[in-house]
């Protein structure tokens, strides 16, 4: 095992680390450190996941990698959103092929050996509302937009000129008892977070629909 890779797998908690983690961990001579960052890449033992941040293989990982709490990593600030969140709560039936991702920096997106990451640009007051922080049996911390908030996430980011429930159940298929939980507080958290007309107007004909 690189030297590296048993420094990195003895004392880091997570399987990803990032090019100053690895100054932390060998602080004396930057060429010592790009020739060990260069060997493990080269025998396999780390995967360069974008610059400056890497992972451990899987067979050298103490816990299994989780590409949503991974995407926080490689483009933050962020919270998973749009098609992936939608997917997790099971509102949509197709299976993503991209951790999609909401960010206030500006969009991109990242093809990475490990999957492709994308990020729309999303503008709205308070970043976080109704994005919870969750944690998933390894120990793997991610944020995760709710349902609702995906969706006004996705009408932002894919322009879409919708005005209440009836375009998203015959375009994304979700099923109308999807929208029962959905509550007056939550509704208005999220008109009052975003300054983006179609968003007001979707979000405003979901309150009429829903009849709160």
């Amino acid at each position: 095992m690189n030297k590296l890779t048993e420094r990195v797998f003895g004392s880091m908690p997570w399987c990803q680390f990032t090019t100053q983690d690895v100054a932390t961990l060998f602080p004396r001579s930057e060429d010592r450190r790009y020739g060990l960052v260069k060997r493990a890449i080269a025998n396999g033992e780390i995967v360069h996941v974008r610059r400056g941040l890497y992972c451990l293989a899987p067979k050298y990982q103490k816990r299994s990698m989780n590409l949503y709490a991974l995407a926080q990593h490689v483009y933050g600030p962020s919270y998973v959103s749009l098609e992936s969140a939608l997917s997790w709560h099971g509102w949509i039936p197709e299976a993503v092929h991209a951790v999609t991702s909401a960010s206030f920096k500006k969009s991109k997106e990242f093809e990475t050996p490990l999957g492709i990451f994308s990020y729309d640009r999303v503008p709205q007051g308070v970043f976080y509302t109704e994005v919870e922080r969750l944690v998933d049996a390894s120990g793997n911390v991610f944020l995760m937009a709710s349902p609702l908030k995906a969706l006004v996430d996705y009408v932002y980011a894919r322009k879409k000129d919708w005005a209440g429930i009836e375009p998203i159940i015959g375009s994304l298929r979700v099923e109308p008892e999807e929208f029962e939980p959905v509550t007056r507080d939550t509704l208005g958290a999220l008109i009052g977070n975003y300054s983006n007309s179609r968003v007001t107007r979707f979000l405003e004909g979901v309150k009429k629909d829903l009849s709160l």
